[in-house]
C-alpha cells in the first residue's frame, strides 16, 4: 500500500469522525436552546396558568 491511499483513507476516517461529533454537538447545543426557552416562557406565566398547567400535566 502507498502513503497516498493511507493517507487518503485516514482523511475519509478523520473527516467522517468530525461529521458525526460535529452533528452530537449541535444536536446537544440545539437541545439547550429549546429547554432555555421552555424555562423562559414558563417563568414568564402568571400563578393561575401555572396552576392549571401542573393539573394537566398530573393527569
Amino acid at each position: 500500500m502507498e502513503v497516498g491511499a493511507i493517507a487518503t483513507g485516514l482523511a475519509v476516517v478523520s473527516g467522517t469522525a468530525c461529521f458525526f461529533i460535529a452533528r452530537k454537538l449541535s444536536r446537544n447545543r440545539k437541545e439547550k436552546k429549546v429547554q432555555k426557552e421552555v424555562a423562559v416562557a414558563k417563568s414568564n406565566e402568571s400563578r393561575q396558568v401555572r396552576r392549571a398547567r401542573e393539573r394537566r400535566e398530573q393527569r
